[in-house]
């Protein structure tokens, strides 16, 4: 075998679970290469899979962002284990969105604390771990509930970047909980912002108060938010804007899983414009998350004893 195989042989092998557009362009950019199986289901509904790239001795990527987990989480866990059987130097997870961060606690007596139970199950399968902004309300980091390395990519940057192109702005942080979040992004951006003071009654139902925003009724107002779910939140932030005279109203976040359709009824509320980073794909990204993903994930490729 020549010397340019061998350097080849050791390149990573990324592997997508549902045909994730963050699969192609980071392998272009750590420069590794596409990973090929093959997953189909029985009459029965379980699952058949059989990996078709040479992975031994290799480092093995797979990209999955996991909205919707419940149908995710055995074929990944199928992959991530096959991929070690076969002899991968290590099997890395690269979760754009990571679910089960929602419940950090028993709010009620007998209630499953399931991000605990996710991140133990989870950490068993994966070497590592690099997500995108998970939801850590009041947990410190991911160490507090995964035992393998991770690392934390913010999307905020990206954000900032693309709100950057924009002018005549307003930033509007829908909750107190956003506001370190939107401080950042509206200081690199340098468009003006305000903080709403968010109410929840149930998972949907919630209510958005505004302060005075008269001074910018001749802007576009911009709701930042890391992740749009039931978009109860932002139907409401639509609302109290146009109450306070403002008619252009777009959104910009991070995770956009739009249960039940709900970036229809956005848009059917006067939203002008909704945009999303890739983390979850939908016609909504205009925001690539690649080139923030890079380093963290380089580092781990990197870590002692799992040389490339």
């Amino acid at each position: 075998m020549s010397e340019a195989m061998a350097v080849k042989d050791k390149s990573p092998v990324v592997f997508s679970l549902n045909n994730h557009p963050l699969a192609e362009s980071l392998s272009n950019a750590i420069g590794g290469q596409p990973g090929e199986f093959n997953a189909r289901q029985f009459p029965d509904g379980e699952s058949y899979l059989r990996i078709q790239s040479d992975v031994e001795n290799r480092a093995c990527i797979v990209v999955a962002d996991l909205s919707h987990p419940n149908i995710k989480y055995l074929p990944l866990l199928f992959l991530l284990e096959t991929l070690r059987e076969l002899g991968a130097s290590q099997v890395g997870l690269v979760a754009p969105y990571l679910s089960y961060m929602r419940q950090d606690r028993r709010f009620v007596d007998g209630e499953a604390v399931t991000s605990r139970i996710f991140a133990k199950c989870l950490s068993q399968h994966a070497d590592w771990l690099v997500t995108v902004d998970p939801h850590l309300h009041r947990y410190h980091s991911l160490d507090e509930i995964y035992s393998i390395p991770s690392r934390v990519v913010q999307g905020a940057p990206a954000l900032a970047h693309w709100l950057k192109t924009q002018s005549n702005l307003l930033l509007v942080g829908p909750d107190s909980e956003s506001e370190q979040w939107v401080d950042e992004i509206a200081a690199f951006s340098q468009h003006p912002f305000v903080i709403g003071e968010k109410q929840r009654f149930g998972d949907r139902q919630v209510e958005v108060m505004l302060p005075d925003i008269n001074e910018f009724r001749d802007r576009t107002a911009v709701i930042i938010d890391d992740v749009i779910s039931s978009g109860q939140t932002i139907l409401e932030c639509v609302k109290t804007l146009r109450s306070k005279g403002i008619d252009n109203i777009q959104c910009v976040a991070v995770h956009g899983i739009f249960a039940d359709h709900s970036d229809k009824t956005l848009l059917a509320s006067g939203l002008s414009q909704l945009v999303t980073s890739n983390t979850i794909p939908h016609p909504s990204n205009a925001i690539d998350i690649t080139s923030q993903l890079i380093a963290p994930v380089i580092s781990m490729l990197k870590l002692p004893g799992k040389s490339l």
